[in-house]
């Protein structure tokens, strides 16, 4: 089992010098007086709590590169050669009609007031991180035009430079907020997609749900108890004293103390160059819980969806029964190792319950609820995922209680190529990774003039990010649609659990799945036994 080397990460941008490491300690085996680095013991002398966090922030994405013993690739998907499930009704399954762009890769989730996507994938939640902010254009009309949901993350609000709140500290206006909203809304492509806005501690404290329901109209309000990348409060760094201490002002915990003398004189020395601004860990109880639900149903909203992270059996089977009781609309688990902005490195790599197991945890828990006639709520599994096989795997491994996939840093990244792409371009630069594909944006976006024939000259008004991001979203359906007629199935609803078979016992074990040499045993059986071959 190839497991992540402590000590040395590009992301914490240290190397080990020796070739032999060993192994639990991620030291080298010969460690020398004199070194001149750069493993992170030899970097956090004299970087100290830099070093947690993966760098440089605000240019780069980070995810967790721990080997764990099963995982999707352990799954391998399951093709036939007859029967066909998921038409719509009165097409025949043969030849002529059960072509592969016959599948139809829509769902939809929620209970009263359903959103349906065009792909069964959305957006991790993008929220005060330096990337989100900066590429929001491009992520928020992105997702808008490929039909699916985008999800504005935590601190938003709070962290807006120009954020008005009234006397009782409740927010009065937030153009930051009101731009995400607006830009999202601006090329929705009802009745595909939604925007949800996330709340944490922070935002409640600040109001965020009643401004942007009463102000902004959102529909969807997303709770968060935690996510798949780390178990403590979001976190972003501040590069400017004055920065740090206002956002201290509004109740943020700040560190290092931006307030202390000591502190002030380092930023000046130029030793600390940056603060972390954190959140509040939650703490949640049932009562208070359902009381937040109505709270946000009697405010109009038309959706509640909770955000859970990688946590073990117990807070599991809180959030999926809480949210049965409350008739949440989505519930989406996000399990290790994840992928964000900012996560501490070794606690993103070491910290939580990994996707694979969280995921037949919760299709043990759900099969209970079930059973017991209970309701279940629409479930969406997110970490790690970047392909079309795992939108399969996840879909048929959850039947049929998941109805989408959670994606953080895959969404993201088609986002900033396409805006590079751009600047590019416009710079007379193109790497050779692109260059042979044509010099134009015409020439190198396949789907750009599908785009333009959408939405003629509007197309104009697009940024680049966002026809990476659709064009993304396009190779997913159809690679999808591949997978699933391969499968016969012709809609999101048909798959099953059994079209999935593991390649190791021990995957076996823990999903449920039948292992490669078990499945279909009994059919083979009784088809060498001279029983005829029936479609399932």
């Amino acid at each position: 089992m190839n497991l992540s080397r402590p000590n040395a990460n590009d992301v914490t941008q240290t190397a080990n010098r020796s070739r032999n490491v060993v192994p639990g300690s991620g030291i080298c085996s010969r460690c020398i007086d004199g070194c001149r680095g750069n493993c992170e013991v030899f970097k956090a002398t004299f970087r100290s709590r830099e070093v947690i966090y993966p760098g440089p922030f605000g240019d780069i994405t980070a995810g967790a590169d721990k080997d764990y013993p099963v995982d999707y690739s352990h799954l391998n998907i399951m093709g036939y050669a007859l029967g066909a499930e998921g038409l719509p009704a009165g097409v025949p399954g043969d030849s002529d009609h059960a072509v592969f762009p016959a599948v139809n890769t829509e769902t939809s989730y929620g209970v009263k007031s359903k959103v349906k996507m065009t792909v069964p994938v959305f957006t991790g939640a993008l929220g005060s991180t330096y990337v989100a902010h900066t590429n929001w254009e491009h992520f928020a009309v992105g997702a808008a035009i490929s039909g699916v949901t985008l999800v504005c993350g935590e601190n938003v609000c709070g962290i807006d430079p120009g954020l008005e709140l009234d006397s009782k500290g409740k927010i009065k206006e937030s153009p930051e907020m009101r731009r995400r909203v607006d830009t999202y809304r601006r090329f929705h492509q009802a009745p595909y997609g939604d925007i949800h806005v996330q709340m944490n501690v922070e935002d409640t404290r600040f109001g965020v749900a009643e401004y942007v329901i009463d102000k902004l109209g959102v529909k969807t309000i997303e709770l968060k108890w935690g996510q798949g990348a780390k178990c403590i409060g979001g976190e972003i760094k501040v590069k400017s004293l004055d920065r740090a201490l206002e956002l201290q002002r509004r109740g943020y915990i700040v560190t290092p103390d931006p307030s202390n003398p000591a502190m002030q004189a380092a930023f000046k020395d130029g030793a600390i160059k940056e603060f972390e601004r954190h959140s509040r860990l939650g703490f949640v109880d049932q009562q208070g819980f359902m009381n937040e639900v109505e709270r946000l149903r009697k405010l109009g909203a038309e959706r509640i969806t909770l955000k859970t992270g990688a946590y073990p059996m117990r807070e599991l089977a809180m959030a999926i029964k809480w949210c049965s009781d409350a008739k949440i609309d989505l519930l989406t688990i996000d399990g290790a190792p994840g992928g964000t902005g900012m996560s501490p490195w070794r606690m993103m790599q070491e910290w939580g319950v990994p996707t694979f197991y969280l995921q037949a945890m919760t299709n043990e828990l759900c099969g209970i609820l079930a059973k017991k006639g209970a309701f279940v709520p629409d479930i969406a599994i997110g970490g790690g995922f970047s392909t079309e096989d795992h939108i399969f795997k996840v879909l048929s491994m959850g039947a049929p209680y998941t109805k989408a996939v959670c994606m953080g840093r895959a969404l993201m990244i088609p986002g900033m190529v396409g805006k590079n792409i751009g600047l590019w371009i416009n710079a007379n630069d193109l790497p050779n990774t692109i260059a042979p594909f044509g010099t134009t944006k015409e020439q190198i976006f396949v789907c750009y003039e599908e785009l333009k024939a959408k939405f003629g000259n509007e197309i104009d008004t697009m940024p680049m990010g966002a026809i990476g991001i659709y064009s993304f979203s396009q190779k997913l359906r159809v690679g999808l649609q591949q997978l699933m007629a391969g499968s016969r199935r012709f809609c999101v609803n048909s798959m099953r659990r059994d079209d999935l078979v593991c390649l190791t016992e021990e995957a076996a074990k823990v999903s449920g799945l039948p292992y490669v040499m078990d499945a279909y045993r009994q059919e083979a059986m009784d088809i060498i036994n001279g029983k005829a071959v029936t479609a399932r």
